[in-house]
């Protein structure tokens, strides 16, 4: 796909697609309550689609008349075994917050996905919850989908260090331990999204959190709630970063999330020295209308303990960083080895091939700014996140054109995003 390019300036107003994680697991909780969840503003994207077709496999009645989705959830003990394998599609959330759930039943399930699913390693999961009681094995004897999970409706209660900072494994735990009798007992080796707990408790449960322990007693009974999703602000970081690099551009950003554990990416913003400025609405303040302006931007380290609260975001912070002032250091990312793809190598390959100046680390980028970009064949190796911030990218090019492989990766969380960016740059022209 050739991507639009050479836009001198973005503005205009978009509300950004609804947030990824709330969507997934507002479908998740809807269908182990009891009653009905009404879901306002949920995510449309293949991703979140395969959760809702695996919890209809399971058995859950799920209506959607295109604008309420409706779950009629049954408890916990109403989960039926589904008739074949579950498809995940590309969903990693699917996959391992799932395998919790499945981990307190009395059936068998087998769950697979496309060929990024069947790379991305499950051990991080299968360990804790075979330590609860369940049965969770990966293909041929390995830690890798498909995974076939047999579960236990006398789960065990744990306590468990994390030896990784993973939201998706402290929810897989949190959803086997809402099943088991007694007390389980996470520690968080750094502070994760906490979307899972927030949930617990609008559903009825309980939950206690002090710094990175997390307790919960269980077994649990929730009720169904009414859940809004709010904007997703990883999907908002890639219109967040051209705003900021992109001369003469002013964007407003709508009814953006804004959950403490997910706006790493503001504070590197603002780090970094750029124009932004937030007006927060919604129950708890937790979204609001966030505008950004082009700025001068310097280069900073980003690492530690904020890593795990902008880990989504590192592609496009990357790109932001090749138009900053001197050298931007990423560190302690591990973990964005083990994403759709290896984005370390992914962010560091594709933007060099563009005139980027960024080398590689074991645990992250160091990025050498500021530089100029030029055309160039790239791809997304079927990754969302990769292609959308390669389309900013190639906004900065001069000279040549940009063609992306495996651009309908994009749908996966922002099907719109082709169209949102039309908006932008009919509205300012160039």
């Amino acid at each position: 796909m050739k991507l639009s390019i050479n836009k001198q300036r973005l503005s205009g107003t978009i509300q950004v697609p609804s947030d990824k994680s709330i969507s997934h697991r507002s479908i998740m909780f809807g269908s182990i309550a009891h009653g009905p969840t009404t879901i306002k503003n949920f995510l449309r994207g293949e991703d979140c689609l395969s959760t809702l077709a695996a919890f209809r496999s399971l058995g859950v009645a799920i209506e959607d008349d295109g604008e309420t989705i409706t779950v009629h959830g049954k408890g916990f003990e109403s989960l039926k075994p589904s008739e074949q394998p579950i498809d995940v599609g590309n969903s990693g959330t699917t996959i391992r917050l799932i395998s919790g759930i499945l981990a307190g039943q009395d059936f068998t399930t087998e769950l697979f996905g496309d060929a990024s699913i069947a790379k991305r390693p499950m051990a991080r999961v299968m360990t804790p919850l075979n330590q609860m009681k369940a049965d969770c094995t990966g293909r041929d004897g390995s830690e890798y989908p498909p995974l076939t999970i047999k579960g236990n409706k006398n789960l065990q209660p744990l306590h468990y260090e994390m030896p990784v900072a993973s939201a998706q494994v402290k929810s897989a735990i949190l959803f086997a331990a809402l099943q088991a009798t007694g007390e389980t007992v996470i520690i968080e080796k750094e502070k994760t999204r906490d979307h899972t707990e927030d949930m617990i408790r609008q559903f009825g449960g309980h939950v206690e959190v002090t710094g990175k322990e997390i307790r919960l007693q269980g077994p649990q009974t929730l009720t169904g709630q009414e859940v809004v999703v709010p904007g997703d602000i990883s999907s908002a970081a890639f219109f967040l970063v051209a705003g900021l690099i992109l001369p003469n551009s002013k964007i407003i950003l709508e009814n953006v999330g804004l959950n403490p554990t997910r706006t790493g990416i503001i504070d590197v913003i603002k780090q970094m020295g750029g124009k932004i400025s937030i007006e927060e609405e919604g129950k708890n303040n937790k979204s609001g209308r966030i505008t950004v302006e082009t700025s001068q931007l310097k280069g900073i380290e980003i690492g530690g303990e904020i890593i795990p609260r902008l880990i989504d975001e590192l592609p496009i912070i990357a790109l932001m960083a090749t138009q900053a002032e001197g050298k931007t250091v990423i560190r302690d990312a591990e973990e964005l080895k083990v994403k759709e793809t290896n984005r370390i190598d992914a962010v560091a390959n594709e933007l060099n091939r563009l005139g980027a100046d960024i080398t590689p680390t074991d645990d992250g980028l160091i990025i050498q700014g500021r530089t100029s970009l030029h055309g160039g064949n790239v791809t997304s190796y079927g990754d969302h996140r990769i292609g959308m911030m390669l389309q900013i990218a190639a906004l900065l090019v001069k000279e040549g054109d940009v063609e992306l492989e495996k651009a309908e990766a994009i749908a996966v969380s922002y099907p719109n995003f082709f169209a949102d960016l039309e908006q932008l740059y009919g509205a300012g022209g160039n």
